[in-house]
């Protein structure tokens, strides 16, 4: 059943992301070059609806978090990985499948280059856990827990954070 679930939350994605036009080249172009943040819009808006959510659904006992290590070396390394993917193609890992379901065969480069990443990852993942994940390792930490409060007061200030960015991009036209 969970797989259906995540077939179905992909498909509504997918269709999101498109409708969106944040899998357009200029679109992603633009996010690079900090002149059109769409993707940024549609990112922010989803992680706060998700943190939202999720938390709803801890708090009533439906889900359990499972909180990942903090590790600044790892996050440091994937991050620049990340990027150079994304600036060299032009589609971050989730545009790339929605470009494809579009029929942007362009994009089956990326989702190649995924696929050789993840395996890259996982065949090295032995070292990278002895090296790269231990610089900075912080354990599994939230930054509620950080601060010592509940985690509502936290949600609370992103979203009203997350509003106040998004009135700026309006605002200067971004």
């Amino acid at each position: 059943m969970a797989l259906i679930y995540g077939l179905i939350t992909g498909i509504v994605f997918g269709f999101l992301l498109q409708k969106a036009r944040v899998i357009r080249y200029d679109k992603q172009l633009g996010a690079l070059r900090l002149k059109d943040m769409t993707i940024v819009k549609f990112m922010l808006s989803n992680i706060i609806v998700g943190m939202v959510g999720i938390y709803i659904l801890n708090d009533m006992g439906m889900v359990r978090l499972s909180v990942k290590a903090t590790s600044i070396g790892a996050n440091a390394l994937g991050g620049i990985v990340f990027g150079l993917g994304w600036g060299l193609l032009g589609y971050c890992p989730g545009t790339a499948a929605g470009a494809l379901g579009e029929g942007r065969w362009d994009a089956l480069w990326g989702i190649g280059g995924m696929l050789v990443g993840a395996s890259l990852f996982a065949h090295t993942y032995p070292v990278l856990k002895s090296t790269v994940y231990t610089w900075g390792n912080l354990g599994k930490i939230t930054l509620p827990q950080m601060l010592g409060i509940s985690h509502w007061p936290v949600i609370i200030g992103l979203v009203i954070l997350y509003v106040l960015v998004l009135g700026w991009f309006e605002k200067k036209g971004l």
